[in-house]
């Protein structure tokens, strides 16, 4: 990625799933779905494109993305067929308040099971024909999902979670590995105890072979923002995470936001969301390009390193996310005089 311009365009990781995939569901289809979903964004100008997440659809959870149970349902010691009373004492516990029902039930040592990044991420590399990004949900998200009869300790509970995920990471075949983190933004009275756990994510990530991103943002469901919170009590935050750039939701966000990443370790690039997922509204090129403008004259110039959209693309029709995705890069393109 070394040739691309000082702005680079990428996408957050979730794409619609093409109906034809959701009507006649098959290992070959998802394969030809992924190859579609890099062609389309190669077409609008993403520089570093994501495989759409296909990976993870599940013909009996077709609305959903997959953000935690494509990675709490493999692994071992957790239970996830669950009774009135486990779904009773998760509900007391208001951890997610979104989500009265657990991903799962811990009942021993977390471990693996049949959890299999690596294969997920070689199936996308198969069909990607260059650089593309591959997405983990953070170990903080997901143990916020899971009712804990084991460890008994929320530390103890993320930590091993941070442990699976960390060696499911190590060796994957892609440009840039991206945790997603939803709920931080919400609680940032866990800020340390999450940095800690993403960190022995990140730090088993290959530097040679990939750069470090982390996603945040405030949730999105159905258009709405599911955690409320601001970006100025983040800033410590993000500046212990062990990670080569962000990819924060902004474009949603007050314009006062930015002024909180000032802050910001200038050895971490931020990336800036500029498109906004929670409205059908297609972005015009000069509105793209005026975002852009907006956050240099905050943060700097070259302080803003990646511009994409505030988080996946999984609740919009593909017609819109498309050309989202098209605005995108001819904002970018625009701002910086590339014809």
């Amino acid at each position: 990625m070394a040739d691309k311009p000082r702005i680079q365009t990428t996408t957050v990781g979730s794409y619609p799933i093409p109906d034809w995939l959701a009507a006649l569901p098959s290992e070959s289809a998802r394969l030809d779905a992924t190859r579609v979903v890099f062609d389309i964004q190669k077409q609008a100008g993403i520089d570093l494109p994501t495989d759409g997440e296909l990976y993870r659809f599940d013909v009996n959870h077709p609305d959903t993305n997959g953000m935690i149970e494509y990675f709490i349902k493999p692994m071992a010691g957790i239970r996830t067929a669950l009774g009135r009373t486990e779904l009773e004492a998760f509900a007391k516990k208001e951890t997610m308040k979104f989500r009265r029902k657990p991903a799962g039930v811990v009942e021993g040592p977390i471990a693996e099971g049949s959890l299999n990044l690596l294969a997920d991420c070689e199936a996308a590399a198969s069909v990607a024909q260059g650089d593309f990004k591959f997405t983990v949900t953070s170990p903080y998200m997901l143990a916020r999902t899971l009712l804990d009869n084991f460890y008994h300790d929320f530390e103890s509970l993320i930590m091993a979670v941070a442990d699976v995920l960390a060696a499911q990471v190590k060796d994957l075949p892609c440009a840039c590995v991206q945790i997603d983190e939803a709920n931080i933004p919400g609680n940032p009275d866990d800020a340390q105890l999450a940095a800690q756990a993403m960190n022995v994510v990140l730090d088993r990530i290959d530097k040679k072979k990939s750069q470090r991103a982390v996603h945040l943002c405030f949730g999105n469901y159905g258009g709405q923002t599911i955690q409320k919170g601001e970006w100025k009590k983040l800033t410590n935050f993000l500046n212990t995470i062990h990670v080569d750039h962000l990819v924060l939701e902004l474009a949603h966000r007050p314009v006062q936001d930015l002024d909180a990443l000032k802050d910001v370790n200038d050895k971490i690039g931020i990336g800036i969301g500029v498109v906004d997922v929670k409205v059908n509204h297609i972005e015009s090129a000069d509105e793209v390009a005026a975002r852009i403008e907006q956050a240099e004259k905050v943060l700097g110039k070259n302080r803003v390193t990646w511009i994409h959209p505030d988080c996946g693309f999984w609740m919009l029709k593909r017609s819109v996310a498309d050309r989202k995705m098209a605005a995108l890069a001819a904002g970018r393109n625009k701002y910086l005089g590339i014809r």
